[in-house]
């Protein structure tokens, strides 16, 4: 029978407290973190949507992998599980640990990137795009015009534009040392790429003989939307999806704190056997021996155990099920999200529900201050504060204005959405109220993590 509650596929095992704060203490520890939701301390955070990497709960089974965990410096077999979990996956010949994604990128991209290169992607996240930019390469982002349409409810607005991306093959080929695909396209509200828009980029790639690698971090999520919403995958096993979206590319870097659902970690696999060997010399160099890249041997087992669950039907129904309950619930009640709701996450549009704020007074931030002030909810500004900083150092508004609340893995019930629904409702009703904020310090780059806000007066 078609029952309508989203049941858990899992019992809770052992649990943690949450602060129980009020508004005027939320209020103080804004102000004392300079309205940066990033320089809050966890202790004073209700419900922490942040972001969903290495927040999740980690299951039994992962647990008993972490006790199993051998820590020999070189060839550990907690590589060689790790290797093995990898490689069956995903299929690429060479995989290289690294402490986590960010890591891969640098080492991607350091090897690949230089000035006057660019790199092209559907959208790339904050950390690709400053790995690729700190290298002097140039990040350009050839979203679908689906994708940059927050009410439009379309099946894979993650997809890059394909067409475009011929044409600056055409008469750029030689400068584009790779082509990234973000899957699911995490900047874009999360949203998935399809099968046929990974395999036609695939075939691009290769006509120009330009590597494509997938920024791989939720990447059973995009199977999951692939086998839902794509002819012909329905009856196919996400493991299969996954064998066949990976065959189409040359590489791939990973954030093991997502879709593996582990606490830390990642890996850079690619297929370019030269590339893999200077990739170790960097490896080793700042992250550690090639069998570790920067992690205890616990880590490697647990990220194994959890790339086996990351894959399961029953889990994944629900992942996507329970992100869909926040996004519908906001939507009946009108509160602008992106449609349709992404895997991770429910992006919600600063710039419909605050038009009063203009985009460089960062609307995003002040609809992801006002959430934590009134319900003590931690949510990520993904707009202007995140991608607006040029490398040349000019300002300009980003395509959207979201602030993205990212749902840890297995980590909340059903009662906490609820709570963060009515948080929304309340902030609705006092949205046209909200002003705007100014920056009064900032770093060169990634200036969202650190830089310190003020507010406007009215």
């Amino acid at each position: 029978m078609d029952y309508q509650t989203i049941i858990e596929p899992f019992r809770i095992h052992s649990v943690e407290p949450i602060p129980m704060t009020t508004v005027a203490e939320r209020s103080d520890a804004i102000r004392d973190a300079h309205y940066n939701l990033f320089q809050l301390p966890a202790r004073k955070v209700m419900i922490d949507l942040l972001t969903d990497s290495g927040t999740g709960a980690m299951s039994r089974d992962q647990w008993a992998a972490i006790q199993h965990g051998d820590e020999s410096y070189a060839g550990s077999p907690s590589w060689e599980i790790f290797e093995s979990a990898v490689h069956d996956l995903f299929g690429f010949a060479h995989i290289i640990p690294t402490h986590q994604g960010r890591a891969a990128e640098r080492i991607l991209f350091a090897l690949l990137g230089g000035p006057s290169k660019i790199v092209p992607a559907n959208t790339h996240f904050d950390t690709t795009r400053a790995n690729v930019e700190y290298t002097g390469a140039k990040a350009i982002d050839l979203l679908c015009s689906e994708g940059l349409d927050p009410e439009l409810d379309a099946p894979f607005k993650g997809n890059i534009d394909v067409a475009a991306l011929a044409n600056l093959l055409e008469h750029n080929a030689s400068d584009v040392p790779a082509v990234v695909l973000t899957i699911t396209n995490n900047s874009g509200g999360g949203q998935p790429v399809s099968m046929a828009n990974i395999r036609a980029t695939s075939e691009l790639c290769r006509r120009f003989d330009v590597p494509l690698y997938l920024d791989s971090c939720r990447f059973a999520e995009n199977a999951w939307f692939i086998r839902q919403r794509e002819p012909g995958y329905a009856t196919k096993s996400v493991t299969e999806i996954v064998h066949e979206m990976y065959s189409w590319a040359d590489g791939m870097t990973m954030s093991a704190k997502k879709d593996p659902m582990a606490n830390i970690g990642g890996w850079l696999a690619t297929n370019d056997e030269l590339l893999a060997e200077r990739a170790r010399t960097m490896l080793i160099l700042t992250e550690g021996f090639p069998t570790y890249g920067g992690l205890a041997g616990r880590d490697l087992e647990a990220i194994a155990q959890g790339l086996q669950e990351a894959v399961s039907h029953d889990y994944l129904q629900y992942r996507i099920a329970s992100t869909g309950y926040l996004g519908n619930a906001l939507d009946a009640m009108g509160f602008p999200v992106v449609r349709p709701s992404g895997g991770h996450a429910i992006y919600l549009d600063a710039r419909r529900l605050l038009p009063q704020i203009p985009p460089l007074e960062y609307p995003g931030q002040a609809l992801a201050v006002a959430l934590y002030e009134l319900g003590g909810i931690r949510g990520c500004e993904i707009g202007t504060v995140m991608f607006g900083r040029a490398p040349d150092g000019s300002e300009h508004p980003s395509a959207l204005e979201l602030v993205r609340l990212a749902i840890p893995r297995r980590t909340y019930t059903q009662s906490h959405i609820d709570y963060v629904v009515e948080v929304c409702e309340n902030v609705l009703q006092v949205a046209p109220s909200l002003r705007g904020y100014r920056i009064t310090k900032e770093p060169p780059t990634l200036r969202h993590f650190t830089a310190q806000f003020e507010p406007l007066a009215h």
